[in-house]
């Protein structure tokens, strides 16, 4: 695990160097995609940042709600217990974050354009105020994160297709996915999973210990409910059989249900079982669909191409999705799927991320 050597410099920039493998999307409010949206990036980074939080055994706040964000109601953003460990790094309503953000090529020039395959990038980390030794050590572990198990940027969920006339259109492109080429430089010191979890429990933070949210709506996002195959992929193959779909408990059938206006209402847009509380959460829900209670993600991600970053991975939810579901709901569209060695969790990557900084895990 890495830690900065010395938190009192404040120029002590930190540089994660990456190649784009799939173009990455951050597309503006007008859902156009042809420009870098930096805070669209850094605001996926914070995501996934939290997971670990959480997936440590802190609390992180979700900055999208206004009920759950920090600073709580009637607090004061400096005050003792105000911040969750997340908006203590990354900022929140009147408590600035400690760096400042920024994207380069190789050479150092920002980069303005949409980062695209095969692009050379660097996500660079400029400290405005004092950054503790724990937080670069939980940026680091979220950024190999991202680049070995997860994906960056909007537009993950879309799903890859095997049809060969589909297969390359922009709704089932892959996007997101990075190799992280090089850490910053000099080499940063080891830290140790359980010194990682005591920070984010508030045990080695600022007198009071960090603000404790009610997660109830996103307490699945942790790294403790994380799983994650290498190499193997969901994909619809012809227009009655997908085997994302069957994972995630949709009908197979890809024919006309009906017409809502201009949009087309699918048979693969429905779920075998509606009653079915396990495909329900995988599936997520689209707006203005059936009982609309608002959107939903899916909580099932696999991405295709190109082969050397082919992956899926996704959530399970406590008392609704077990891991032993997930593996059964495989075992179904890839008969030679192996769990046991195959199907890692996100305790076991954890570990292997730490293993890799040289702490103990």
């Amino acid at each position: 695990m890495a830690v900065v050597t010395d938190t009192s410099n404040l120029i002590d920039v930190h540089e994660w160097r990456f190649t784009a493998l799939t173009d990455i999307w951050t597309g503006d409010a007008y859902r156009r995609g042809d420009r870098l949206v930096r805070t669209g990036l850094l605001g996926s980074v914070r995501w996934w940042f939290e997971v670990v939080v959480r997936g440590l055994g802190g609390s992180a706040c979700d900055p999208s709600d206004r009920w759950d964000r920090c600073p709580g109601p009637h607090q004061d953003p400096s005050g003792s217990s105000h911040r969750c460990v997340a908006c203590e790094l990354f900022g929140c309503t009147r408590w600035a974050r400690k760096f400042r953000f920024e994207v380069t090529d190789p050479t150092g020039r920002p980069v303005v354009g949409a980062i695209r395959r095969n692009q050379e990038f660097i996500l660079r980390f400029v400290p405005l105020r004092p950054v503790g030794r724990e937080e670069w050590a939980l940026l680091d572990l979220t950024l190999r994160l991202i680049a070995e198990y997860g994906a960056m940027g909007g537009r993950a969920v879309l799903k890859p297709s095997d049809e060969p006339a589909r297969e390359n259109r922009p709704h089932h492109r892959d996007y997101g996915l990075v190799r992280l080429e090089q850490t910053p430089s000099p080499p940063l010191v080891a830290c140790c999973k359980e010194a990682l979890r005591e920070y984010v429990r508030g045990g080695r933070a600022r007198q009071g210990g960090w603000r404790q949210v009610e997660q109830g709506n996103f307490a699945w996002a942790s790294l403790q409910n994380f799983w994650c195959v290498k190499d193997r992929y969901l994909a619809r193959q012809d227009t009655t059989y997908s085997s994302f779909n069957l994972v995630l408990g949709r009908k197979q059938d890809k024919s006309e249900k009906e017409r809502k206006g201009k949009r087309i209402v699918r048979w693969s847009d429905l779920l075998e079982d509606p009653k079915d509380e396990v495909s329900r959460w995988l599936a997520g829900r689209r707006p203005g669909g059936e009982g609309d209670t608002g959107p939903a993600s899916k909580k099932v991600l696999s991405f295709k191409s190109p082969q050397e970053g082919r992956r899926t991975f996704g959530f399970v939810k406590p008392d609704t999705v077990s891991f032993e579901e997930i593996k059964s709901r495989l075992k179904k569209v890839w008969q030679d799927f192996r769990p046991e060695e195959e199907f890692l969790t996100g305790e076991q990557i954890l570990d292997d991320l730490c293993h890799q900084r040289g702490g103990s895990p």
